[in-house]
């Protein structure tokens, strides 16, 4: 089992005066983001840049995922409120591009599309609106709740596959890889304007096959985008690193997924699904391969 980080993961720490900045201007509006919420390695580097993924349809999870360290349990009713301070905060960062994820909400019957529906178009109402990304639950195969969010017309739609099909048992017990690859075709089958992109992580014990075999999986489904990151467990209770993938694989693993014909690929240890993701959608939009 491997032990202490290799020496590719180190980073400078964060600068604590800009980290309690965002830290009371996010508090200050009740909201959350999965920067905070998933323990991301990047938070010193995206908070420095005035970058934050905010987590939407509270901070719990219904699900119970093996790699993830955001809360699981019951989670609280939706805060009306929640859309508007979103777009309050993005306006008072100056943000151009913002990425908005949520918790998974089965106990919903819509799945929180509503809610993710209504922060993208007060989003786009603003005066200098950003492009809106999304991080998108599977909404249990719902296409109606897909429906919803499509026709808020955000600019990407993201959905992860994290893991390869054989360990979805395992890694991702309530989900299902053919359902999330439906998600993804259904988004270009509504709407081929909306870029579609999608995340695994790697060091779970699977195969190069297996992984390149999910890759071109995604882009038979219409997916533009992809990243690839490296798996790092967030406390003893979840799952084990069955391996850390030096630089070098992150790099053949970019160069035979861009032959695959995504619009750009971002593969490294420490890529996340919002890792430089202005610049990924750029790629998508002006039709030019990063």
């Amino acid at each position: 089992m491997p032990g202490r980080l290799p020496p590719w993961f180190k980073q400078r720490l964060p600068d604590a005066a800009m980290m309690a900045g965002m830290d009371n201007l996010l508090n200050g509006l009740h909201l959350h983001t999965v920067c905070r919420s998933a323990l991301c390695p990047n938070i010193g580097e995206c908070f420095r840049h005035g970058t934050a993924t905010f987590l939407i349809l509270g901070d719990t999870c219904t699900r119970n995922c093996g790699f993830c360290a955001v809360a699981k349990g019951r989670a609280q009713p939706l805060d009306a409120s929640e859309p508007e301070h979103v777009a309050t905060a993005a306006a008072e960062l100056g943000l151009k591009h913002i990425v908005i994820t949520s918790v998974t909400r089965d106990d919903l019957p819509d799945g929180g599309a509503a809610h993710f529906a209504h922060t993208i178009t007060l989003l786009k109402q603003r005066p200098n609106a950003p492009t809106v990304e999304v991080l998108v639950p599977d909404f249990r195969g719902s296409r109606a709740a897909l429906q919803t969010v499509a026709e808020a017309r955000p600019d990407v739609i993201n959905h992860n596959i994290e893991t390869v099909p054989r360990l979805y048992p395992t890694v991702r017990p309530q989900a299902d890889f053919r359902r999330s690859l439906d998600l993804l075709r259904a988004v270009k089958e509504m709407d081929d304007g909306i870029a579609t992109k999608s995340g695994i992580m790697v060091g779970l014990g699977e195969t190069e096959t297996e992984l390149l075999e999910a890759a071109a999986a995604l882009r038979e489904a219409g997916c533009d985008l992809l990243t690839i990151g490296q798996y790092l467990q967030p406390s003893p209770l979840h799952l084990p690193v069955a391996r850390y993938i030096p630089p070098s694989e992150f790099e053949g693993l970019a160069q035979a997924c861009r032959l695959l014909g995504f619009r750009a690929v971002a593969a490294a240890p420490l890529v996340r699904s919002s890792f430089h993701a202005a610049r990924m959608y750029h790629a998508a939009a002006t039709g030019a391969h990063a």
